[in-house]
């Protein structure tokens, strides 16, 4: 019962691959490992998802080569675990999201990386574009973690929250007393990685070392929130196609100083995902006792520093406490979905992507 499950995020900067054993229901985390993404396609993915009117071949060519580097994860993976590609019974690849829509006349997702190449380079049945058949029923396609986080870290005796932080910031709640709800609280990581590429030349501020030097900006924060999103009920989701640097520059507007300001801008960027996360929590989810962690926000020390300070009745640690390291929740999460599908079990959580049932998910490329 060894599954291998694959997930490039919004910050597009490496491919990660988790091993993962199912066997009777126990999910072990057996490896992982993480494949830099090459500039060129990190820069080449960041402009598709952001412009969705760029020439249909450019799209096309960056399916085949993000397919070719989620076979790539896949061999170094198997070969640093010391197993063969017989020894694995699937893999479960997200892809790379370029454009999501739920919301259109014609709703759609799009994430791309061909399924056909990872398949045929790695000798291993790879399952693959686990949003759409959600769309189709009526649903969101998103956010597909939290089916996983039910499974994953459910307890009778608490109600509990398992937040993630990635590009996107998405909550699930997992208790006995609870409803099911899961939904995208708005962005995480997204717009501050975007803000210190543009203005730093880095991919990311690391430990919030820039972030750390700046001072929150309240009206700017203020005006931030004011978006329709955050107020919007659950189910909903959303992506980097909406919160981007188009979304921020449109708000920040001739504000004075503030090409100045841009540690300030940053600092107020980690307040934006901390302030959403936080009213996302009080409005939808004021039961919940415990909120974990995961995600590459989990490691950002003003976001966890932040909401430990916003939300002080809540214990807020990270997922490792729970028996899986933060960074590979999601990679894990798509293994198991591969799982579901190749048992022909749903992967879907209805009540949450607002689809009209539960649905087996994704397509299924053999090997």
């Amino acid at each position: 019962m060894l599954f291998i499950g694959l997930i490039s995020g919004t910050s597009v900067d490496a491919v990660d691959a988790a091993l993962v054993d199912f066997d009777e229901e126990r999910i072990r985390l057996v490896s992982t490992s993480s494949t830099p993404i090459p500039d060129s396609l990190r820069h080449e993915l960041h402009a598709l998802a952001q412009s969705p009117d760029l020439p249909a071949h450019r799209f096309w060519k960056a399916d085949v080569q993000i397919g070719g580097l989620f076979a790539d994860a896949v061999q170094a993976l198997i070969a640093s675990a010391g197993v063969e590609a017989q020894d694995i019974s699937a893999i479960g690849s997200h892809g790379q999201t370029v454009w999501h829509a739920p919301c259109e006349p014609y709703p759609f997702t799009v994430q791309i990386g061909d399924a056909n190449i990872i398949a045929e380079r790695t000798g291993i049945t790879t399952v693959c574009d686990f949003r759409r058949r959600d769309i189709a029923a009526g649903g969101e396609g998103a956010p597909l973690a939290p089916a996983f986080h039910r499974a994953a870290f459910f307890e009778e005796s608490i109600e509990r929250g398992i937040l993630n932080l990635g590009g996107i910031a998405n909550l699930s709640v997992v208790g006995s007393k609870s409803p099911p709800l899961g939904f995208d609280t708005g962005p995480g990581n997204t717009l501050l990685d975007a803000f210190v590429r543009e203005h730093f030349g880095r991919p990311m501020d690391r430990d919030a070392e820039l972030a750390r030097t700046g001072n929150t900006i309240t009206s700017l924060l203020d005006a931030l929130l004011l978006d329709a999103y955050f107020d919007r009920p659950p189910p909903k989701s959303t992506g980097r196609e909406y919160f981007n640097s188009t979304w921020l520059s449109h708000r920040i507007g001739n504000r004075g100083d503030m090409a100045q300001r841009s540690r300030d801008i940053l600092r107020t960027l980690c307040e934006l995902t901390v302030e959403s996360v936080a009213k996302a929590i009080e409005r939808f989810a004021p039961h919940i006792e415990e909120v974990y962690l995961c995600g590459g926000g989990a490691q950002n020390p003003l976001l966890t520093e932040g909401l430990a300070k916003r939300l002080p009745r809540l214990r807020i640690e990270t997922t490792e406490r729970l028996g899986i390291h933060p960074e590979w929740v999601e990679a894990v999460a798509f293994a198991w979905l591969a799982m579901r599908t190749l048992a022909g079990k749903s992967g879907n959580a209805p009540d949450m992507t607002g689809a009209k049932g539960e649905r087996i998910l994704g397509g299924i490329y053999r090997a």
